[in-house]
């Protein structure tokens, strides 16, 4: 669905994005970016990767396990199906995703905060599934729904992040049957960006697209996308029921399902590389390709988690150089099949908000970078290698967001940039402090941090308290709650909405499991 399947969002109350005063706006609901991506195969050794990819697919096979529809449906596609698995010859599975959008919008409940995926289109979202939550007062702990409205609230209000996410941490004080209906619905409430919805079962998938439904219309939905969903391949090489009939549910609704198999090297995949990207390559094809099964033209998203581990410990390891560099390698491969591209994120295996934390994120942040992601999911708050989301690290990563706005704009080259008017008025041997270049400039010219301290080192620790990064992170997370605002919700959808939950949750016992 590309810009010309568009139309109009239905009138609603709403109101712009809310920024921080202390931070210098952009004004824009998503990144083009200005910098090119970054290739790092050539020709013939993507070839390889790709024929690799096609050998696994035909000769050794997915799995589908759980879903006799899936299997209906390649067999339909003229796949060789023994019993749940399944081989394609090679080819198949590329012609079948061509008919998938190369780019398409999201639709947000505040029409200026849409996001555009695909193309030179990046769009920052939060980190997404952690069980724990922790902060620099109260520790490691479970995370509660009152835990992942702060992450929306925190998320809704920094002018550097695009997107509400989905699963921001598990809320694990509701019901497993019954939490995806308040997380939905916090998302609805706290936040006008766009978000993500449920994909633990069929039916919370589809109650989270009905919830879309009421808020944006059927109609509407059904011809836009407003919501996506993260599932995951059960790598190596199988795709679970679960997994596969939420896939489904969304595309046949004409929203996106984000396609990621999550591959710890020497586990879950070969240790090499090379492998683990052919192998990662093979399972978010097939997973692509069933959307089109389901519905041809409905919006998907190629999607990749290349992960290493210790191999003297058994223990996952984030922001690593291997998967890093892997990544760019996963975007040439989704360019050529002209599929926007979720890839990589802010990783940390650190287990507080400090050097290591920011060194691993920003190395595996970068690599999504100038792999030319899309959907950068996992862009603030991930910490302990995604057992926990860090209040302080969601708030120091979405400062690193806000670096990266200025880093994917690129260098202009006009005449103001270039500056010659300044050479002129200043002279040899003489400073720029004061010129009418500089007067003009200095506001915009660079990137400003609410976070890092630049004072001397005197002014330092005599008036700052000689405070660390993680220390006023505290500080602002808690000022940015104390000081939210949610944006309005029209009276009628707030009230639909929570007698659409009410009746849910009525019609089904508790269930903790």
């Amino acid at each position: 669905m590309g810009e010309a399947a568009v139309s109009e969002a239905p009138a609603r109350r709403s109101r712009g994005t809310r920024r921080d005063n202390a931070a210098k706006p952009l004004g824009v609901p998503y990144i083009v970016r200005g910098i090119p991506t970054y290739d790092v195969l050539s020709e013939e050794n993507l070839q390889k990767v790709e024929r690799t990819a096609d050998r696994i697919l035909a000769e050794v096979g997915i799995e589908f396990r759980d879903d006799p529809a899936v299997l209906d449906h390649w067999k339909r596609a003229g796949a060789k199906v023994e019993g749940v698995l399944v081989r394609f010859e090679p080819g198949m599975l590329r012609e079948i995703v061509s008919s998938a959008p190369a780019e398409f919008t999201q639709y947000a409940r505040n029409p200026v905060n849409n996001v555009q995926i695909g193309g030179k289109n990046v769009v920052f979202s939060p980190a997404y599934g952690s069980p724990f939550v922790m902060d620099l007062d109260k520790g490691r702990r479970y995370g509660t729904l009152e835990d992942f409205r702060n992450f929306i609230k925190l998320a809704q209000s920094s002018p550097w992040l695009h997107h509400s996410g989905g699963t921001i941490c598990e809320p694990v004080d509701i019901p497993v049957n019954k939490r995806h209906l308040d997380m939905v619905y916090s998302h609805i409430r706290y936040s006008d960006r766009p978000f993500m919805g449920s994909i633990t079962a069929e039916e919370r998938a589809e109650d989270s697209i009905d919830m879309a439904r009421i808020l944006f219309g059927a109609d509407f939905v059904d011809r836009n996308c407003v919501i996506l969903g993260n599932v995951n391949v059960n790598s190596p090489l199988v795709w679970d029921g679960t997994m596969t009939k939420s896939l489904r549910a969304y595309a046949r609704a004409n929203q996106a399902a984000v396609i990621v198999p999550f591959i710890l090297g020497g586990a879950m995949g070969p240790v090499t590389n090379a492998g683990a990207i052919a192998q990662s390559f093979a399972e978010t094809l097939a997973g692509c390709a069933l959307t089109q099964l389901e519905r041809k033209g409905a919006p998907v998203i190629f999607g990749n988690f290349l992960s290493s581990m210790s191999l003297r410990s058994g223990s996952p390891t984030f922001g690593t150089p291997e998967p890093a560099i892997g990544s760019m390698v996963v975007g040439q491969l989704a360019r050529r099949l002209n599929l926007p591209l979720r890839c990589a994120g802010n990783f940390s295996n650190s287990k507080l908000p400090d050097g290591q934390a920011m060194q691993e994120g920003l190395m595996s942040m970068l690599s999504a970078v100038h792999c030319g992601a899309n959907f950068i999911l996992h862009s603030a708050g991930f910490l302990d290698g995604l057992l926990s989301m860090s209040y302080e690290k969601f708030v120091m990563d979405a400062d690193v967001c806000g670096a990266l706005h200025s880093y994917l704009a690129g260098v202009t080259v006009d005449d103001n940039a270039l500056a010659l008017d300044a050479f002129l008025e200043v002279g040899p041997g003489h400073h720029f402090l004061g010129c009418d270049h500089t007067m003009r400039n200095y506001q915009t010219a660079f990137w400003d941090s609410t976070l890092s301290d630049n004072e001397p080192f005197e002014k330092w620790s005599e008036e700052g308290g000689s405070t660390d990064m993680a220390t006023r992170a505290n500080r602002q997370w808690k000022k940015t709650l104390a000081e939210y605002k949610a944006p309005p919700l029209d009276e009628g959808i707030d009230e639909a909405l929570c007698d659409y939950m009410e009746r849910k949750k009525r019609s089904m016992a508790d269930a903790w499991y």
